[in-house]
């Protein structure tokens, strides 16, 4: 099985212990070849400018249950870092944390393709550890397809998936079409789970519109659940 050929794929729990929260959401950074360094400074800074951004930061507290957010990123088989760990956002410090912890990390690697199977598996993975919270959502950011190793439909069989959303932000550089070999790639691959969304950022310096529209998007209560059968979300105040 894919699973057990996988080396350094499986994640031990860390002592994040059971807490009440409505999302636990990872966010996932391509840093493969084929981003240069000016392009993940866009992404990076764009990740930090999107979390902080007051429509952002109202839907992370539209409620009294906290998110649980975590970031890493990928490019590799075995090159995954976690920039940062599980974090409950309970008020504005820890937001403010969290973004300050992206911006101040360093890429890991800039050399390596894209192995996108093996990304969705490190995400199961960290989402096994997570809170434990109402609904579960994995975005995997990306300007390229799969190009190394097992791609997303072996990762959706091998590994734990049940109950998690897969969503997807595409960095669009093939001219600004509204339709791309990228995008049909990740609506026909990548989303997973009822609901599963993704948004398009047209070019890297589009990157923090997008990914502020997103996380908009997944955090505002009115949107999470499934079928429409959701626990009842207490709104603040």
């Amino acid at each position: 099985m894919i699973r057990a050929g996988i080396v350094g794929l499986t994640l031990f729990a860390s002592g994040a212990g059971a807490a009440e929260c409505r999302l636990a959401l990872v966010l996932a950074l391509d840093v493969s070849s084929s981003v240069d360094d000016a392009e993940d400074r866009l992404q990076r800074g764009g990740l930090v400018s999107a979390l902080t951004a007051p429509e952002v930061s109202a839907a992370f507290f539209a409620t009294d249950q906290p998110v649980a957010l975590a970031v890493f990123e990928w490019s590799g088989r075995y090159n995954q870092e976690i920039l940062l760990d599980w974090t409950l956002i309970e008020g504005p410090a820890e937001l403010i944390g969290a973004a300050e912890a992206i911006a101040a990390s360093k890429r890991s690697h800039n050399d390596f393709p894209t192995a996108m199977g093996y990304a969705l598996g490190y995400g199961a993975g960290l989402l096994q550890r997570a809170p434990q919270c109402l609904y579960k959502t994995l975005d995997m950011a990306g300007d390229g397809q799969n190009n190394e190793g097992f791609g997303p439909a072996a990762a959706y069989a091998e590994f734990p998936f049940e109950g998690v959303t897969v969503n997807g932000l595409v960095v669009n550089g093939a001219d600004y079409e509204a339709e791309t070999g990228l995008i049909a790639f990740y609506k026909g691959q990548v989303l997973h789970g009822p609901g599963a969304f993704i948004e398009i950022a047209q070019g890297f310096e589009d990157y923090e519109r997008a990914m502020r529209r997103k996380l908009e998007r997944e955090l505002t209560p009115p949107v999470i659940g499934m079928d429409g059968a959701r626990p009842e979300l207490r709104p603040k105040g």
